[in-house]
């Protein structure tokens, strides 16, 4: 099991600091304060609504943040504090910023009409402004990670959806980023193959020094992959700490009732 002196404790990649999200009248997130430590891979759990889902689209811009900053590698991705005003960054600090964070959703995003090989090369070809050749080389080497080398000429539709799930996996990972985002990756799959595509996540993190954050209720994955877990409820945290101690002596009762719930149904 990971332990958190793996890690550089004073190297943070991602800091949210006084976030806000509402929507309409709805606040989802509250004045949530957190950071993530580069090579450092953070599970967050609890009940559906409690806002983690967001957390990652925030992260990736797909939302827009209410209130509050989120810093990447220290560098502001939305709004940046000048004397005692919240004004937004420039659009292009804020791409260069998205360039380092790759997102693997529940549903697997890729695009009908292109073969896999041409969804895996497509961003970093016209993002990252790497060569074809590269990008293929590139391609070719994420699918044999994802145990695919055979479905590079293949459609998504002529795949199942572990393996459609796994071509997107090697999608984010063909950007090389420093963050990736794992949004219940699993939770759209049959039960028979949500096995082969933990493994693949399992081995991403023993073999690599990529920064996760993960939003999973897949417990024993959870437990095997984190450095630490974080429990939400009502748009804020109400427990931090190693799986160890999240998953057999739980502080909060909150925790204890949603872990014993969730552990009880698997």
């Amino acid at each position: 099991m990971p332990t958190p002196t793996e890690y550089p404790s004073t190297n943070r990649v991602i800091e949210f600091r006084d976030v806000e999200k509402r929507f309409g009248d709805k606040t989802i997130l509250n004045n949530l304060n957190f950071t993530v430590d580069r090579g450092e891979r953070v599970t967050l759990i609890g009940p559906s609504g409690s806002g983690k889902t967001t957390i990652l689209r925030l992260i990736m811009t797909l939302e827009t943040l209410t209130g509050g900053y989120i810093y990447i590698d220290g560098q502001p991705l939305v709004y940046e504090q000048r004397g005692d005003k919240r004004v937004p960054v420039s659009k292009r600090q804020q791409k260069q910023l998205r360039t380092r964070i790759g997102m693997v959703f529940q549903q697997f995003n890729l695009f009908p009409n292109m073969t896999v090989m041409e969804n895996i090369i497509e961003a970093p070809i016209h993002v990252l402004g790497k060569s074809k050749a590269e990008a293929r080389d590139r391609a070719h080497e994420l699918l044999e990670q994802v145990g695919l080398p055979d479905k590079a000429d293949a459609h998504p539709s002529e795949l199942s959806g572990g393996q459609q799930q796994r071509v997107a996996i090697a999608r984010a990972l063909a950007m090389d980023p420093e963050i990736l985002l794992l949004d219940e990756v699993t939770s759209a799959l049959d039960p028979e193959v949500v096995d082969d595509v933990l493994q693949v996540l399992r081995n991403v993190a023993a073999t690599t020094n990529v920064t996760m954050l993960i939003v999973t209720h897949e417990m024993s994955f959870a437990r095997d992959v984190s450095h630490r877990v974080m429990m939400f409820d009502d748009g804020g945290i109400i427990e931090s700490d190693d799986p160890e101690t999240i998953f057999t002596n739980p502080s909060n009762e909150r925790t204890q009732k949603f872990l014993s719930a969730i552990l009880r149904n698997n």
